[in-house]
């Protein structure tokens, strides 16, 4: 057989492996959670494919992974843990990933220089601070300015943004890749994802984490989840734009039995 047909049959076949990888993975959408709420810019690694993304401030991240992958969750503030990717998590909608708090204890804090007990509501009556120093303090313009989140920055500077003279005779080229390879689209459904889950935070904050466990018997534990199950209905968003807490209170309690049913918590 002549070389260059044996290199040809090497590129096949070689070409037919990447093509089979290709097919059986996907992009793994997933959300980091913790008790202590902090979970942005936690690092996620798929060993297997040597490739890494981190978490946004609200700890969803996306990556592409196949079956039997391994996937490293490390940060500074959690303990670090390995999952093997199973079928079940390539079919779900999102991957719920909790993590454990790392401790890290301090054998001794001096506070004597300043004069303090350690008593912070003794201390905050005679510790003397200056006032802080604020785009609304100096009396800036952009005072007012809600900062953009990390996904809303990163379509904009993804998309083509308002029209411009300039663009008559040249479009900017990145924001039209985006455009056609689909990343543009996908980060238009991330900042939605974001959106819905502030609107999620804020209605947990309102009635509070005693409610939910005294009056809708919903465990501390699964209350990430039961949230969760609450938002992916398709009236949730309606419910808590009409700013009826009645009307929200009553959404919640229908959604708890529901959800004690299905996960036979009752």
């Amino acid at each position: 057989m002549k070389k260059s047909s044996l290199f040809f049959i090497i590129i096949f076949f070689l070409g037919i492996s990447v093509q089979a990888q290709t097919l059986f993975s996907k992009s793994l959408e997933g959300k980091v959670t913790s008790d202590s709420k902090d979970v942005a810019d936690v690092h996620v690694l798929n060993k297997t494919r040597n490739k890494a993304t981190i978490t946004n401030l609200y700890g969803y991240f996306s990556i592409t992974a196949s079956l039997n992958d391994t996937l490293l969750f490390s940060a500074v503030q959690f303990k670090k843990k390995e999952l093997i990717v199973s079928q079940a998590m390539l079919d779900s909608k999102t991957l719920f990933v909790p993590l454990e708090d790392a401790l890290n204890e301090l054998d001794e804090v001096v506070v004597t220089p300043y004069d303090l007990s350690g008593d912070l509501s003794k201390d905050l009556g005679t510790l003397k601070t200056e006032p802080a120093i604020s785009a609304t303090s100096l009396g800036l313009p952009n005072a007012g300015v809600k900062p953009l989140m990390q996904s809303e920055r990163l379509l904009k500077e993804a998309s083509l943004g308002p029209f411009q003279i300039g663009m008559l005779t040249s479009l900017p080229f990145n924001p039209l890749i985006n455009a056609i390879s689909g990343r543009t689209k996908m980060l238009k459904k991330r900042v939605a994802r974001d959106r819905k889950y502030i609107m999620t935070q804020g209605v947990q904050k309102v009635f509070g984490d005693t409610a939910y466990l005294a009056s809708l018997k919903i465990p501390k534990e699964k209350l990430d989840d039961f949230m969760y199950y609450c938002e992916v209905d398709s009236s949730f968003q309606r419910t808590v734009n009409s700013k009826n807490e009645l009307k929200i209170w009553e959404f919640l309690r229908k959604k708890s039995v529901a959800y004690r049913k299905n996960n036979e918590l009752d």
